[in-house]
């Protein structure tokens, strides 16, 4: 699949997950990180998009274990949540 079309996908799927809180979350990763990914941090990502939103929360803010199969680059750089946009 062409790289353009992938990451259309990916943030599509990251910014339409049911929940607003998760859209901020993952959408907000997405396009903070997503552009910079080769294809396994992508593979990865698309794989977690499988997950559910309160286990990648929880993965994120530290509340939880992250699994194995989601530790590294990616994890680290979604568990910093400053891509989160706050109004004041």
């Amino acid at each position: 699949m062409d790289r353009e079309i992938r990451l259309k996908r990916l943030r599509f799927r990251a910014w339409h997950r049911g929940v607003k809180e998760a859209d901020l979350l993952i959408g907000g990763f997405f396009d903070q990180h997503g552009e910079g990914w080769n294809d396994a941090e992508m593979d990865l990502f698309e794989a977690l998009l499988e997950e559910q939103d309160v286990d990648i929360m929880a993965w994120a803010m530290g509340t939880a274990a992250v699994p194995e199969r989601y530790a590294g680059t990616v994890m680290n750089a979604l568990k910093t949540l400053n891509y989160v946009p706050i109004s004041e």
